[in-house]
């Protein structure tokens, strides 16, 4: 897995702030089809957030630690039920984001 420095999470917080969560985590969890939408949506737009709702029985900080250990998605940043997901899209047309990354 790829380790950013403090610069570019910085970075990537930046590009964050003002994009809504398009995913969510309920009380089923994480499932093998969820996490291939997340990629699928991650090799979109490489920068994306998703919510843990409220009822979920599962918390941010579970989700993030098993995306961590079970996939090569970084988690940028995890704020109350919130997490900011990163990763490298696997089309060179949709690396907008990890260009500018590059940068830092």
């Amino acid at each position: 897995m790829n380790l950013l420095s403090g610069k570019q999470k910085k970075f990537l917080k930046a590009k964050a702030h003002n994009m809504r969560p398009i995913f969510q985590v309920g009380k089923e969890g994480v499932s093998d089809k969820w996490v291939e939408q997340i990629k699928n949506a991650l090799d979109k737009r490489e920068l994306i957030k998703i919510n843990v709702l409220q009822g979920s029985d599962f918390e941010a900080s579970e989700v993030s630690d098993y995306l961590t250990e079970n996939t090569d998605i970084i988690v940028v940043q995890v704020i109350g039920h919130v997490l900011v997901l990163y990763r490298q899209s696997s089309k060179i047309e949709n690396r907008e984001i990890s260009a500018e990354l590059q940068n830092f």
